[in-house]
């Protein structure tokens, strides 16, 4: 749909979907698909809006708990986003998470929908552990791609520019975007979909540049982010737990875009 003007819009994926990193469960989050959904209803007003996202869930638990639902919704437009959390799990099989990714390219595209995705960044760059899973991460971006190219999914490249590098992009526990990361984000896939008034400005670095850091704030930075944010999430992982045990989705049904949320 060429002139952006979508009347039914259904997000699937995991935290980054949902928002986390961007507001809080006590104000509530929004998060680059909210903010992608306000791009929209500039062109339509009366665009409706669901998003599906639940944070902690693997590829196959989107497509066997969101899928179906979306689907059902009749949207023609649809972001697909899953797979992060699979990379971060010990056992990881980039063939098995991509069928599932395309599993739901395949039955969305089927149905008429307008579908987005994005690949993903190397979060080495500000995690520095994370650079074992860089293998990983490579292999599962080129299976999007291909799977993008097979069912004819607009994709949006976000991972190699190096504004993404930017701490500013990151919320505190590094693995999630902040607010102005979210909004960049929203902006990349904005571009791909070629909405009015879309450009490629969210490709620009931030301004004004960061101040260099002398080594000890680094390394205290380093046991800082340790303690408050990676010995959680590890201790999630050896407990079998997932942050989004009990969650449910925060907008299950197809609702209007509210004007007094509207980007400007």
């Amino acid at each position: 749909m060429g002139d952006g003007r979508y009347t039914r819009y259904v997000a699937l994926g995991d935290s980054q979907t949902e928002g986390v990193g961007d507001g809080n469960d006590a104000t509530g989050l929004r998060g680059w698909a909210d903010r992608l959904a306000e791009k929209v209803a500039h062109t339509n007003p009366e665009l409706q809006y669901a998003n599906l996202a639940v944070r902690g869930k693997l590829a196959r638990q989107i497509r066997t708990t969101q899928l179906d639902v979306a689907l059902a919704l009749r949207p023609d437009l649809v972001t697909v986003v899953a797979g992060m959390n699979d990379l971060l799990r010990p056992r990881f099989d980039a063939d098995e998470v991509a069928a599932d990714v395309a599993a739901m390219f395949a039955a969305l595209t089927a149905q008429g929908a307008v579908v987005a995705t994005l690949t993903f960044p190397d979060v080495a760059r500000n995690i520095p552990l994370a650079r074992l899973v860089r293998g990983r991460l490579a292999a599962m971006n080129d299976r999007i791609r291909e799977a993008a190219r097979r069912y004819g999914v607009i994709i949006a490249e976000t991972g190699h520019h190096p504004v993404v590098s930017d701490p500013r992009m990151w919320a505190f526990d590094r693995l999630h975007a902040s607010p102005l990361g979210h909004q960049r984000i929203a902006e990349a896939v904005a571009e791909a979909l070629r909405l009015p008034g879309s450009d490629d400005s969210w490709t620009r670095p931030l301004t004004p540049p960061l101040p260099n850091r002398d080594p000890v704030s680094v390394i205290a930075g380093e046991f800082r982010w340790a303690a408050a944010a990676l010995m959680p999430w590890a201790m999630h992982r050896v407990q079998g737990r997932s942050s989004g045990d009990r969650r449910i989705a925060k907008r299950p049904s197809p609702l209007p875009i509210s004007p007094q949320t509207l980007t400007p």
